[in-house]
């Protein structure tokens, strides 16, 4: 296998198709490979790594912070901001939620009254298991927002200069999938085998042809019969990478928070063959473009 900073994201349409099953049993049957949990509102990456030697760093934004001596009340700052985070009744009022940090009401203020801020929204990890350096990022309760997160939490892998990279991605398609996904080399889009796995499955199908992503599905779950996932693939044209058998033991040893390949040669075959699979794809995609 040939690995050059590659990145790979694991997307789905929902919680609960086996995104994360998906995820952490590639990183794990690599011999060396960095897993980012980018899902910061319930990651749960960490609960089949077990991760040692954790390191966290607290993740802040910027926040308007108003001196009233100094304001005026020219408004301009409210006129200024398009997320309507501003407003002015008798004086400045700044809600926080809604702020998205881009610093332009600072700037347009005539009489220097806004300043900023340090803000908490969550926290990034990082631990080892293995051959896997495991990051997570956690968002703080009720923030609005987890791109600041995925930013730096995403940031911070690219530093360290790991050969192989899996994005365990948010569930569905908006702005923290769209962040998770900006500079990945191929997605991998994980769905099960009933009518409501194809609604899901064709919002991350159009997501990452928005993007321009290579990419290739896995379906989970599968048994023996009718499966409407695989035929939504076969309409249009999406390659299947693999598909992952109904499997009791299996289902019982990821409920158990155990890592697949860990626990029998058999699963070790199963993921190893989806990676080797995968970094083909990559290649591939890369000479084309070439």
């Amino acid at each position: 296998m040939g690995l050059n900073n590659m990145k790979i994201a694991v997307l789905s349409g929902k919680g609960g198709t086996g995104k994360t099953l998906v995820s952490v049993n590639l990183a794990a049957a690599a011999e060396r490979a960095a897993y980012v949990d980018c899902d910061i509102e319930e990651p749960n990456g960490n609960l089949f790594f077990k991760a040692e030697n954790i390191l966290e760093n607290d993740v802040n934004v910027k926040i308007p912070e108003v001196d009233k001596s100094f304001c005026n009340g020219c408004r301009k700052c409210v006129d200024f901001c398009k997320f309507n985070a501003l407003a002015y009744i008798k004086e400045l009022i700044v809600f926080e939620e809604v702020c998205h940090s881009c610093g332009g009401c600072m700037l347009v203020c005539p009489e220097n009254a806004i300043t900023e801020k340090d803000e908490p929204v969550g926290k990034i990890q990082k631990g080892i298991s293995g051959g896997v350096s495991v990051y997570t990022g956690i968002m703080n309760i009720g923030e609005a927002s987890g791109v600041p997160i995925i930013k730096k939490l995403l940031s911070f892998e690219k530093s360290e200069g790991n050969e192989l990279t899996i994005i365990d991605s948010p569930p569905g398609s908006a702005c923290n999938v769209m962040e998770s996904i900006q500079d990945v080399d191929y997605c991998i889009l994980v769905a099960e085998p009933t009518l409501f796995g194809v609604h899901n499955l064709s919002m991350v199908h159009e997501l990452v042809k928005i993007f321009n992503k290579p990419f290739g599905a896995v379906l989970n779950k599968c048994l023996d019969g009718e499966n409407p996932a695989e035929k939504y693939c076969k309409d249009n044209n999406i390659k299947i990478l693999a598909k992952i058998p109904y499997d009791t033991e299996l289902g019982k040893l990821n409920s158990e928070g155990e890592i697949i390949v860990r626990n029998g040669e058999k699963y070790r075959d199963m993921f190893s063959t989806l990676l080797n699979k995968v970094i083909e794809e990559v290649q591939n995609a890369a000479t084309v473009n070439t």
